[in-house]
């Protein structure tokens, strides 16, 4: 690679990532801005309705990465980028004028498109590498998903400065028009900075090029994009909506909370790319998987406080109930000692607690001059379990799991050109539809399922199935790959 080439490359793999950045902060722009409209009753949307918004654009960057790559491979990087940004500008402006839900959810259809910026700029980065160096390249290139901390963490504090405090609450529509702007002056710099390149599939016809597409490598590792990709767009826009209900935080901090999710992730996808480049993208994926399910259990448990029946005692022998106190109850000649409430659980949501904690006591069930039978019930058993969530320690496990998915972003691109090495547009294009599906999916699902359960932290047992079908699928593939290189030898 000459110093040229290099210095060419180098400067394509900046303004492509700089670019994606601010097409995935334009991407998850909802997450923040459904969330203050609805908090500050602008509008009167459910849960399914805000899981919707959130899901809506992710929607149409998904479905449209697929011919969004085909166009980079046939046209290259260059037009097809500038292009874009123009296109999303759009109904980003458009969305300051909305005045319900269909309108609103018309316009993110529109600017949704900025998420297919993933598949022009892994095709157009890609062409500038060798192999050798694609999976760092192609990392650094991910981390623009940082663009998700630029919403989160600077959306809540725009949203205060162009509304007065929240004393005109109109002044909202400001926002959408600025992203519009920012994206129109972005794709101007893009246009007049880069300098366009095709791979040498770029004569192939459309079905010549759709052919990778039958192979199932392709789909799987489609799932496997599904969960880190698409799982993380999702929580980055429902995990400011999670923090406000279940932990009464303001937009503000839920906002920090959340930028603490997505900016980690966004820059460990380097990382991830250096790892797959040094230890090969499948030991990888088998350690992000394994993660995935052990961080999914631990975040599934809810905030709890229960009140259930415990341990309690019964006659041993018929009689009459002579004496009831606070520490015993007493028959005929009979003496039952009972175990008193100390309230230790009192203050426990103000006491900092990781574990769930409980409490057990017991209460007299009969009074003085009651006739018992023997086996009869006298004392009732009282159980009180409590668990904080605390959380410090929700979000710390929430930027884990986040950090985690974010390597396996880098470890998933990095099959691709391993695998079809002229078709990264195509492949990375279809691999990203379905990781965008999972960003429209889930947040859905998500809102379906607090319908239904009345539990916000039911999100992550879907997180916990998908990444145990995850690698069952793929230890079983790996394991059949190995069996057909070195079949077992039998013994009659």
């Amino acid at each position: 690679m000459s110093t040229l080439i290099a210095k060419k490359a180098n400067r394509t793999l900046f303004l492509n990532t700089f670019a994606f950045t601010i097409c995935f902060a334009v991407w998850l722009i909802n997450g923040v801005l459904v969330t203050f409209l609805v908090d500050n009753h602008v509008f009167d949307w459910s849960s399914v309705q805000v899981g919707w918004l959130i899901g809506i654009p992710i929607l149409t960057g998904a479905l449209f990465r697929l011919p969004a790559g085909i166009l980079t491979d046939k046209y290259g990087g260059k037009p097809i980028y500038a292009s874009l940004l123009l296109l999303c500008a759009i109904p980003m402006y458009l969305l300051s004028y909305a005045t319900d839900f269909w309108s609103f959810a018309l316009c993110s259809l529109g600017f949704g498109m900025a998420g297919t910026s993933f598949a022009v700029g892994i095709a157009y980065t890609s062409i500038w590498f060798p192999k050798k160096k694609q999976g760092i390249a192609l990392g650094i290139f991910g981390a623009g998903n940082a663009g998700a901390a630029i919403t989160t963490m600077i959306g809540p504090k725009l949203l205060d400065y162009l509304t007065l405090g929240k004393t005109n609450l109109e002044g909202w529509r400001v926002m959408p028009q600025l992203y519009a702007v920012t994206l129109v002056v972005v794709a101007i710099l893009f246009f007049f900075l880069t300098e366009n390149k095709k791979p040498t599939t770029s004569t192939k016809t459309l079905m010549g090029m759709l052919k990778p597409l039958k192979n199932t490598r392709v789909w799987r590792f489609g799932l496997y994009y599904f969960l880190v990709f698409g799982c993380f767009v999702s929580f980055a826009g429902w995990l400011v909506p999670y923090y406000t209900n279940v932990y009464k935080l303001d937009l503000a901090t839920a906002g920090l909370l959340v930028s603490a999710f997505s900016l980690p992730t966004g820059i460990i996808r380097i990382f991830g790319g250096w790892l797959s480049d040094r230890f090969g993208a499948r030991k990888i994926m088998y350690w992000v998987l394994c993660s995935s399910i052990m961080f999914s259990i631990l975040l599934f448990i809810p905030k709890m406080d229960i009140f259930t029946a415990g341990k309690g005692i019964n006659a041993e022998q018929a009689g009459i109930v002579s004496e009831v106190t606070s520490s015993y109850v007493k028959v005929g000649g009979k003496k039952y000692d009972l175990i008193r409430k100390e309230n230790h659980l009192a203050n426990a949501d103000n006491e900092f607690r990781i574990l769930p904690v409980k409490e057990t006591w017991q209460e007299a069930k009969v009074k003085i001059g009651d006739t018992v039978v023997k086996k009869q019930l006298l004392i009732e058993g009282k159980t009180h379990i409590y668990f904080q969530a605390n959380v410090w320690v929700f979000a710390i496990l929430a930027v884990l799991i986040g950090i985690i998915w974010g390597i396996g972003m880098a470890a998933v691109y990095k099959h691709i050109p391993d695998y079809f090495p002229q078709e990264v547009g195509v492949v990375g294009g279809m691999v990203g539809v379905l990781g965008g599906l999972g960003g429209f999916v889930c947040p859905i699902l998500f809102g379906y399922l607090l319908e239904g359960t009345g539990v916000w932290s039911s999100s992550w047992i879907v997180m916990f199935f998908l990444s145990a079908i995850c690698l069952v699928w793929m230890h079983h593939v790996i394991k059949k790959m190995i069996d057909q290189k070195v079949p077992k030898l039998g013994f009659g």
